[in-house]
């Protein structure tokens, strides 16, 4: 059976062991959350036959821990129009909304030809003697300032930016992910791109917000920190989106502290463990 976040039971989501939280043995992460959200916006704007659209701007809002229990997606079309259309989607268990997410899809056109600004060079991935390219899912691939690629989940953990490199789970077997599922899924290891500091993850996040210019070209994807504020108890992360060929987007994540509760990678190791991607 193909690794996956969720199996298929009629037309609802029965979570795998794979969504399981660090936080909570039983608490989903927000990467199988997102991955399922974002595969059922994309499958109603299909279903609309809009082939001419592409997912420009995605937000999750994660307001309810959700469970490893049955998972049921649902969508509205809230805008459809020429140039765009804007869906929701809503996770639910037991009858509750757990999850929620907006995506709005664009009709792609000339580029208009003024001259802008715009940042030169890209993060870079990791070289190909350490992770040659694949579609294969793995276990993430993290560096830090005056550390590089390494996968020992315990060398990273302190106070430097970071990057991580990972391929797109897919949201159930045998069901190939499309680049924007992998990057929305993993547009969720923001928070602990931007939070993991030297006690290990102290923040969980409440939201995601992903904007892509492109969609990624094959299934993996690289987040590198780009600003981070804090006060009070709330941290604001942001990430650079960027795949083999350079830039797609840009990701930002909110979140609260939860240091009593929080991911201490030295004293656990899940350098082995494909749910550390995410917290």
């Amino acid at each position: 059976m193909t690794l996956s976040f969720f199996t298929s039971q009629g037309g609802d989501l029965v979570p795998a062991d794979l969504a399981r939280s660090l936080w909570s043995e039983d608490q989903m992460h927000g990467v199988a959350l997102s991955g399922a959200l974002a595969r059922a916006l994309e499958r109603q704007v299909t279903e609309l036959g809009r082939d001419d659209l592409r997912p420009a701007r995605y937000t999750v809002d994660l307001f309810r821990p959700a469970r490893m229990v049955l998972c049921r997606t649902t969508t509205r079309v809230v805008r459809e129009g020429r140039r765009l259309c804007l869906v929701d989607a809503t996770v639910e268990q037991e009858g509750e909304p757990v999850a929620r997410a907006s995506g709005l899809f664009l009709k792609v056109g000339d580029p208009a030809l003024g001259d802008v600004w715009e940042p030169t060079g890209s993060p870079q991935p990791p070289p190909y003697d350490v992770a040659p390219p694949t579609d294969d899912p793995h276990v993430p691939l993290f560096s830090s300032e005056g550390i590089g690629w390494d996968p020992s989940f315990g060398a990273h953990q302190n106070g430097a930016r970071k990057t991580t490199w990972q391929v797109g789970v897919p949201v159930v077997p045998e069901e190939v992910p499309s680049g924007f599922v992998c990057a929305a899924s993993v547009a969720d290891a923001t928070s602990m791109v931007t939070n993991w500091g030297g006690n290990g993850v102290e923040h969980i996040n409440t939201d995601i917000t992903l904007t892509l210019a492109r969609l990624p070209v094959g299934r993996e994807i690289g987040l590198h920190a780009v600003d981070r504020v804090t006060q009070d108890g709330i941290a604001v992360g942001t990430v650079t989106v960027f795949d083999r060929q350079g830039r797609l987007g840009t990701a930002v994540t909110t979140a609260i502290a939860n240091a009593k509760r929080s991911v201490d990678f030295e004293v656990h190791d899940f350098s082995e463990d494909p749910r550390s991607s995410g917290a």
